[in-house]
């Protein structure tokens, strides 16, 4: 689940290194992995190396050499003149007794598979020249690509593509992924990845301590919220859900739903007046609450079994939900932030983040879109244009005092303390209005049964992208609730848990 940004991964090398295992071995282990997945890709036919001069080429060169020993036909476009290559790439090369073709595009021919070996995940500057026409190339000849490490093409760290990039079938990468496997568009541009053992042993995770994963189970899985066999509805935890006036009524109750499903023992839906009928009629097993004012709402959580809230699915852009929300904080309650709560303070962000930073391990999540991220971090973004989605995440945890979820297809939550989770299983058919009130309020219905901020916001955009997936083609928001005793039985079984 480890994610490794290009400078950790070179750590983990050089630890390896350190402990007695030569980089030429590592190179080995790495060339022999590629073939061995460039033989499930291509049983029979030709294989062309399309190599670089660094070490990603040196993967190549091994690779292409243990294909020939196994009787495979294959070829070798170098990038530079072999002469010039330097250090274990050099001796990489050594093993390759074939002919090396000069890089011209031209020479690509039709082989059955192409191994992208040109550049590693390290890339930080636009492609540009002969490699840019052998990648433009590449990707025009229809045959399919393996890429060694990450397509080439695109940045590591932050998924960027660099003026041009290989769009592969496949990617072999080797001891953990790099963020760049995960964020869009780097990932879209890598098809399948698998993760090769190449001799690094997991304990230098320990001397690394990488703050980046990928949001799965194994994350949180100790921190999961399983009932218990003496338990009752109050111990599952009370949420509440802020609603909007009359015709804005349908998004909190997809959040309250949301909650419910989720496992919160009790949901109630914070109401105003006006729309007291409208919620009472479409609501059964969710509470329905008249809180006019933000005077009601901060009496209404005078209640200590009220254990998190949901403000922002149709509550309404103004005065109102502010004060709705500084209500909330200053009861120290757990808080979801989505919506209309987070665009009514596009206006003046630092109210509402200093409100945040004055409570003591704020349990604060905010859930913003891209364009709402834009409205209240404008500062931010304007500070750091050219940061990837993961960066700025990050940036907007610390300078918030909160969690901060970061939707989309490689949605990101990061913590205050440098924590960091990408989602990569959210499918496209989420795209759909009120999707993200369901999120919110599954988010919520997690925090009411006490699990922390930066774990609750991981496991709400896992649950929510596995519920889409559980649908499939079709979905619209109101489905979402109905996938999640699905997919909390799916999770038990992974788990081990009896249900």
């Amino acid at each position: 689940m480890e994610l490794l940004t290009v400078a950790e991964m070179a750590s983990a090398d050089q630890a390896a290194m350190a402990g007695g295992t030569s980089g030429f071995a590592l190179m080995r282990s790495a060339g022999q992995a590629v073939a061995l997945a460039a033989e499930a890709m291509a049983e029979r036919g030709r294989i062309l190396v399309v190599a670089g001069r660094g070490n990603n080429g040196g993967d190549g060169f091994i690779a292409a050499a243990e294909l020939a020993a196994r009787g495979r036909d294959v070829s070798v476009i170098l990038l530079c003149d072999r002469a010039s290559l330097r250090g274990d790439a050099a001796f990489a090369a050594e093993e390759w007794n074939g002919a090396v073709l000069p890089c011209d595009p031209q020479a690509i021919g039709k082989p059955n598979l192409i191994i992208d070996a040109l550049f590693g995940a390290g890339l930080n500057r636009p492609v540009k020249g002969d490699p840019h026409a052998m990648i433009a190339a590449m990707n025009a000849s229809g045959v399919p690509i393996l890429s060694v490490d990450l397509p080439s093409g695109i940045n590591g760290d932050t998924g960027e593509v660099m003026g041009i990039a290989v769009e592969a079938s496949a990617t072999v990468t080797f001891f953990r992924r790099k963020p760049g496997h995960l964020l869009l568009p780097g990932r879209v541009h890598c098809g399948e990845v698998d993760v090769a053992d190449i001799g690094i042993d997991a304990d230098v995770l320990d001397r690394i301590a990488p703050k980046t994963f990928e949001n799965v189970p194994d994350l949180w899985a100790d921190g999961f919220p399983f009932p218990q066999a003496d338990g009752h509805k109050y111990a599952r935890g009370h949420a509440v859900v802020v609603s909007g006036d009359v015709v804005s009524t349908g998004a909190a109750r997809l959040a309250a739903r949301a909650a419910l499903r989720a496992g919160a023992g009790l949901v109630t839906v914070a109401s105003p007046r006006d729309a007291l009928a409208v919620n009472a009629a479409a609501l059964t097993s969710v509470m329905v609450r008249e809180t006019e004012t933000p005077k009601q709402f901060g009496e209404l959580l005078a209640d200590k079994r009220l254990k998190a809230c949901v403000i922002g699915p149709g509550a309404g852009v103004g005065e109102r939900t502010r004060e709705i929300v500084h209500a909330a904080l200053s009861a120290h309650r757990g808080v979801v932030l989505d919506a209309d709560a987070l665009t009514s303070f596009a206006g003046a962000p630092e109210t509402l983040f200093a409100a945040i930073k004055k409570q003591n391990d704020p349990q604060v999540i905010l859930t913003p879109h891209d364009g709402e991220f834009g409205r209240l971090f404008s500062a931010l973004r304007s500070d750091n244009p050219h940061g990837s989605k993961l960066e700025h995440a990050r940036l907007a945890a610390v300078r918030s005092g909160a969690v901060v979820l970061l939707k989309g297809a490689d949605t990101v939550v990061a913590a205050p303390d440098g924590r960091a989770a990408i989602t990569a299983n959210a499918p496209p058919w989420l795209a759909t209005a009120g999707s993200g009130d369901v999120l919110a309020g599954i988010i919520g219905g997690l925090l009411a049964q006490g699990v922390p901020a930066f774990e609750a916001a991981c496991i709400g955009a896992w649950m929510h992208g596995e519920a889409g997936q559980e649908f499939g083609p079709g979905l619209i928001a109101e489905d979402l609730p109905e996938m999640l005793p699905a997919v909390l039985r799916n999770l038990y079984d992974e788990i081990g848990i009896a249900y």
